[in-house]
């Protein structure tokens, strides 16, 4: 099972769909045609996907650096220690990828606001079942990394902009 899959950016036939810097030369019926290889079923299953635009050449050989890969490695070991203590009592439980549905109700719970934010996804986007576990489980895990004992709204709406495809051109 994938967690995460990668998708070309590449969303029709030609590669410039959603392009800033290249004109689509494709129908809308292509476009479609083009994206609908990839079932919402199968997109379902995915717990993250997002869009990463190209960059312009100057953007790729800038010198700005952002965030230490050394300080987001420690942020994500100390979730993965916490995951490991939150589940020690579990047999075949230590991430919270593997969490079931009856684990899910025990270890993400949502207060009413951070629950009224998801009902609105769900409806609005009308994203499945399975989209709703997979946002929990994300949410769960920016809550590990943040250091955070609860799941907040802002992690659950961090959550449901990783589900982009979904809303964006799976649309039911």
């Amino acid at each position: 099972m994938y967690n995460l899959l990668e998708f070309s950016t590449h969303l029709c036939p030609c590669g410039y769909f959603g392009d800033l810097y290249h004109n689509c030369t494709c129908s809308p019926a292509m476009i479609q045609k083009y994206i609908s290889k990839i079932s919402g079923p199968l997109l379902d299953r995915v717990d993250i996907h997002i869009e990463v635009p190209s960059l312009p050449y100057k953007e790729l050989i800038s010198k700005a650096t952002g965030e230490p890969s050394v300080k987001i490695r420690d942020r994500v070991n100390n979730a993965r220690k916490s995951q490991i203590e939150r589940y020690s009592g579990h047999k075949n439980l230590y991430c919270n990828a593997q969490l079931t549905q009856k684990d899910l109700k025990k270890y993400c719970v949502l207060d009413s606001t951070s629950e009224n934010l998801l009902k609105l996804a769900i409806e609005k986007f009308g994203l499945s079942a399975r989209a709703y576990s997979r946002i929990l489980k994300v949410s769960r895990t920016i809550a590990d990394i943040e250091g955070a004992k609860d799941i907040s709204s802002a992690h659950i709406s961090e959550a449901i902009q990783y589900r982009t495809l979904d809303r964006k051109y799976w649309l039911r």
